[in-house]
């Protein structure tokens, strides 16, 4: 490797991910004691450079105000003194967590004596790609450091000034209780030329997470020689059942849709059965038009409540990530079902009804992530799960699927032990 001071941008990208390399191999063998002493650390330091962070975060907020980035991607960038301390909470849920490494998941002894177990390992470095999501940075930093893994972190320019200060205080922290900082990179500097290198880094790093928009995931999952664990993109459906109770609907849907319209486990349409769309369907409506949503309609939705706007094809396929949401009536079940299997992410579905028989159904054939029964949508999250945070939400189905928390950043290995014995 050249000399530092004289590195090529390249040699320079390639020493921070050798670094991180080096740094995960010791961190694998760390005692559980000693990570949740980082960890710790990285939460006190959260706590302690509140004003330091929102600073440097409202240099990213100005920049995406100038740059119409949206509402949206303003609400998902934005740190502030409750944020960053939940955050800080976040970090010591991780703590409280079980350490994965180790774990025997199943084991024998064979007739001729040999000892065989199958245990958790570390992946060793984990890549992620994300947007305008600073928390993201402390999130999948605890959770990789709590289950053995290095971190290369590209977080976008839109976030750059927030990801930086993060990223330096993890550094900051580790090295303070005596383990390596160079455990959790950012790459931001390389701007998309670093994105795509990361992406082309195959021995380096051993897995890459992307979390964003469809065309960032999209990208990611087709350019990639690293492999990937796919994170979706989120349009969620909320079904009301001929059955369903309208108090209960009118909460879910009203919560599904506006707690947190930015994220990707927001509500994006609504379906209602014919049967309850006459008894329910003005006052789900008006509650999402009183909420300040822009209620796109089908005909059946316009000719009850006038005033949403007219539905198209589109409507259908769009991730708002806003208050914007759409509304069709079903005349069953099945067609409700039908219309997910057409639409869907393959995220999050909810059924909200009193019917047992149409909830079991909905469980067992709606292919999705996660699929809920008279619950809000908005649970679909590491943190609401009991993980303490989330790398992201998995919709692919190999290795790992749904909310992703420190047993999905493990692979396995098996441990032989043996007197002699040759076959």
């Amino acid at each position: 490797m050249p000399y530092a001071g004289r590195m090529s941008n390249a040699d320079l990208f390639i020493n921070k991910l050798e670094r991180a390399r080096v740094a995960a191999k010791t961190l694998a063998t760390v005692t559980t004691a000693q990570k949740n002493a980082a960890l710790e650390a990285i939460a006190v330091a959260l706590e302690n450079s509140v004003p330091e962070i929102v600073a440097e975060n409202a240099k990213d907020l100005a920049a995406g105000e100038a740059n119409g980035i949206g509402d949206g991607l303003l609400d998902r960038l934005r740190l502030d003194d409750a944020r960053l301390r939940g955050l800080a909470a976040a970090v010591r849920d991780v703590i409280a967590l079980p350490d994965p490494i180790g774990e025997v998941l199943r084991g024998s002894t064979l007739a001729n004596g040999i000892r065989i177990n199958q245990v958790r390992v570390p992946f060793g470095v984990v890549g992620a790609i994300y947007e305008a999501r600073p928390n993201v940075t402390i999130d999948i930093a605890a959770l990789a450091l709590k289950s053995g893994n290095g971190a290369v972190l590209r977080g976008g320019s839109a976030a750059e000034n927030s990801n930086r200060a993060l990223v330096a205080l993890i550094q900051r922290a580790l090295t303070s209780v005596g383990l390596a900082g160079d455990a959790v990179q950012t790459i931001d500097e390389f701007g998309r030329e670093g994105a795509g290198r990361l992406m082309r880094a195959r021995g380096y790093v051993d897995v890459l997470i992307p979390r964003g928009s469809a065309g960032l995931i999209s990208t990611v999952v087709q350019e990639s020689t690293v492999p990937v664990i796919e994170t979706g993109s989120g349009i969620v459906h909320v079904y009301v059942d001929a059955t369903a109770d309208a108090d209960m609907a009118a909460a879910i849907v009203t919560n599904a849709k506006t707690h947190r319209p930015s994220v990707c486990n927001a509500a994006e349409t609504l379906l209602v059965h014919r049967d309850a769309a006459e008894r329910m369907l003005p006052r789900l409506a008006r509650e999402l038009l009183g909420a300040g949503v822009t209620v796109f309609g089908d005909e059946a939705t316009r000719a009850q409540v006038p005033e949403v706007a007219a539905a198209d094809d589109e409507t259908w396929a769009t991730e708002h990530l806003a208050l914007e949401m759409g509304v069709r009536i079903v005349d069953s079940i099945d067609e409700a079902i039908a219309h997910i299997e057409r639409y869907s992410t393959h995220h999050t579905e909810s059924i909200v009804t009193q019917d047992y028989a149409n909830a079991e159904r909905f469980l067992a054939e709606v292919d999705s992530a996660v699929v809920m029964v008279n619950a809000s949508t908005r649970f679909t999250d590491g943190g609401e799960f009991g993980f303490g945070a989330e790398v992201g939400i998995s919709t692919q189905k190999l290795h790992a699927r749904g909310p992703m928390g420190l047993s999905e950043l493990t692979s396995t290995k098996w441990l032989v032990r043996g007197g002699g014995q040759i076959r």
